[in-house]
């Protein structure tokens, strides 16, 4: 047997990467729940993925981040590391691949290090880019919202894919499976809501200057979908005005509004100016802290947004009331079709009871979200996932009706040749070769008739 020289062999450091306070959040509850090896050093990478990260603060300068950072031994910039590009569009080019590795190693100390990686949405930059250059470095990818559900939302390189080891993920939606990563076998395993409640639980104690919310308040959750090109400026604001109209009819006086720390201030200017109308008490939030922070200090009464994981960590880890809005219209906007905001639009329409109530808007069923997520997750990447084509179809062929149809798009149906797409006398078309041939023939006719 060989013995190892514990003087010659590598150490480990563990990089831990995060764009969110929410991300850290989730970062420092698996560490305290043993999730993770025991290394000789572990770092946290913080991206500042802001469309200005000059003049955005990094989750490491918000308030509340001290707690998080007694979790780690070095807190890092990738912004700093890669000045003056911006972490969202910066990729090097492949023959530069093993200095960039060398000049990150002597920057931040790794020396021969042995490096494990844990990053998030590992399918894009800059998480992507930090897998590239630690080439063959092990990964470890977590969740820090609904997007684990959905399937991967770019084809992943197979150099990075098959070194991802697990996906971690907070239980959002209890009894539902993740798709992200299964293309590559990936399995997935839950990171301990007590841990995490237990971290929020400190984070919310060291924010300072917390403001006090009024008692029995509803607190809209405003989400910035303009800065996405999925609402229009104005439709944002109309958005937000029917949320707290929706508030006020289910009996609600005072209202709490939580903007995105990037949403423009007209976004708040058009809610006071309907407060006053309907004459409520409406407060504006202006220090950023994560909605979890006001769950913990203050239990609104009432939660409501459009598909905000807070939505999900409010009903599911606070057992609050909640509420959501907006969810049809954009699932009708969310282009392209494997958008991945579409499966956590799919969730908050499909489990989180609608604000105004209307008719036929019942929940769905429990029984029944898994083969909606799986056949909602097929039509998005049928290449990457062609196996779920007969879960697909099972699904569509018995539960494709009002209530369902807006989660999936006719023209994308008919194309995969699924239930709900073309006439049913006439399913056999999308796969039926001598048709395909009969069409092409038609159309060459066609065009040299007009020639």
């Amino acid at each position: 047997m060989t013995l190892t020289n514990p003087r010659t062999s590598p150490r480990t450091t563990q990089i831990f990467c995060a764009s969110t306070l929410y991300g850290a959040a989730t970062l420092a509850a698996a560490i305290d729940s043993d999730l993770f090896a025991e290394a000789e050093r572990r770092v946290l990478l913080v991206f500042n993925n802001s469309a200005t990260p000059e003049t955005t603060p990094a989750i490491d300068e918000m308030p509340g981040f001290e707690p998080l950072r007694d979790h780690f031994d070095a807190v890092l910039s990738w912004n700093e590391a890669i000045r003056p590009f911006h972490p969202g569009a910066w990729t090097p080019r492949p023959d530069d691949i093993p200095l960039f590795e060398r000049y990150l190693r002597l920057l931040w100390g790794l020396g021969d290090d042995r490096v494990e990686l844990v990053l998030e949405s590992i399918q894009v930059t800059p998480a992507l880019t930090v897998a590239q250059l630690f080439t063959g470095a092990p990964v470890d990818v977590y969740a820090d919202g609904l997007m684990s559900y959905g399937p991967t939302r770019n084809k992943l390189d197979p150099l990075v894919g098959t070194r991802v080891r697990r996906l971690l993920h907070l239980d959002l939606v209890p009894g539902l499976t993740p798709m992200l990563l299964t293309e590559f076998e990936v399995p997935a395993q839950v990171v301990p809501t007590p841990a995490f409640l237990k971290v929020m639980g400190e984070l919310t104690v060291s924010v300072p200057e917390l403001p006090v919310l009024p008692d029995e308040s509803a607190l809209l959750l405003g989400q910035y979908l303009s800065a996405l090109n999925i609402l229009s400026a104005k439709e944002e604001e109309d958005l937000h005005v029917r949320m707290m109209r929706g508030a006020v009819e289910r009996g609600h006086r005072t209202i709490v509004f939580k903007p995105h720390p990037t949403a423009p201030a007209r976004y708040s200017r058009a809610l006071e100016t309907e407060a006053e109308k309907l004459g409520v008490d409406l407060t504006v939030l202006d220090t950023p802290v994560l909605a979890e922070v006001l769950f913990e200090q203050a239990r609104p009464a009432l939660v409501v947004g459009c598909f905000s994981t807070a939505l999900f960590t409010a009903s599911v880890f606070y057992e609050l009331p909640v509420a959501r809005i907006g969810t049809e219209p954009l699932l009708e906007r969310l282009t392209p079709y494997q958008n991945s905001n579409r499966v956590p639009a799919v969730l908050a329409d499909a489990v989180l009871p609608d604000l105004e109530g209307r008719e036929g808007e019942d929940t769905i069923p429990a029984d029944d979200l898994n083969g909606l997520v799986t056949a909602v997750g097929f039509t998005m990447q049928p290449q990457m996932h062609h196996a779920l084509r007969p879960a697909a179809e099972r699904y569509l062929s018995k539960h494709f009706a009002p209530r369902t149809q807006r989660y999936f798009k006719r023209k994308r149906l008919t194309s995969l040749g699924l239930p709900g797409g073309i006439p049913e006398r006439l399913a056999f078309l999308p796969r039926n070769a001598t048709a395909r041939r009969v069409v092409r023939r038609a159309k060459a006719l066609k065009k040299a008739v007009k020639r």
